[in-house]
C-alpha cells in the first residue's frame, strides 16, 4: 500500500486545481503543525506600478489560511469543509517583489475546542493570522481571519488515511 501523500504534495494538487490560484502560481513552500508558507511570483501578480497586486497579496494570505486548517483538518484524517467567514487586511508597504505568505493559527489552544464544536455542531469558526514580509523583514501586509470549518453532511468525519507534515 502506497504511503498518504505529503501534506505539501497534497496542498499543491489542491492548489493547481483552482484556475485563478494556478493562473497567479501560487506555490506551497512549507507545511506544518503550526504553520503554512505559500510564494507567488511578482510577474504573475504585478499592478500597474510595478509591484504586487493587493488583491494577490490578500489571496495568498488568505489561500496560506485556509491551507493551514485545511492541511490540519487532514492530518488527523478529517473531511472538513474550510471557508473564509471575513477578514481584515492591512497593507502596510509596497512589495516589489515574490509574494510570501505565512500563516498561523491566532491562538493555537483553539483548536481543540473548536474541532469539539464542529462534531457537536457541524461547524465552527477559527481565527488565523497571516503575513507578507518584504526582504528587508519588514511586514508588507497583514491579515487577522475567521475560517468556518464545516463537516459537511454527505462526508463522513473521518476522510481516512491523514496526511503527513513535514
Amino acid at each position: 500500500m502506497a504511503p498518504p501523500p505529503t501534506a505539501p504534495a497534497l496542498l499543491q494538487t489542491t492548489l493547481d486545481a483552482m484556475p485563478p490560484v494556478r493562473a497567479m502560481q501560487v506555490q506551497v513552500v512549507a507545511v506544518t503543525a503550526e504553520r503554512v508558507s505559500l510564494r507567488a511570483p511578482l510577474a504573475a501578480n504585478v499592478n500597474d506600478k510595478g509591484c504586487a497586486f493587493g488583491g494577490s497579496i490578500a489571496g495568498v494570505m488568505t489561500l496560506a489560511g485556509w491551507g493551514l486548517l485545511l492541511m490540519r483538518s487532514r492530518a488527523l484524517g478529517l473531511a472538513l469543509e474550510v471557508y473564509v467567514a471575513d477578514s481584515q487586511i492591512r497593507y502596510l508597504a509596497p512589495l516589489y517583489q515574490a509574494i510570501a505568505a505565512q500563516a498561523w493559527l491566532s491562538d493555537p489552544a483553539c483548536w481543540e475546542p473548536t474541532l469539539h464544536r464542529v462534531h457537536q455542531r457541524g461547524r465552527a469558526s477559527l481565527n488565523v493570522q497571516a503575513q507578507v514580509l518584504a526582504d528587508n523583514g519588514e511586514p508588507a501586509a497583514s491579515m487577522t481571519a475567521r475560517f468556518a470549518l464545516v463537516l459537511p453532511a454527505h462526508a463522513p468525519a473521518h476522510a481516512g488515511d491523514a496526511t503527513q507534515f513535514e
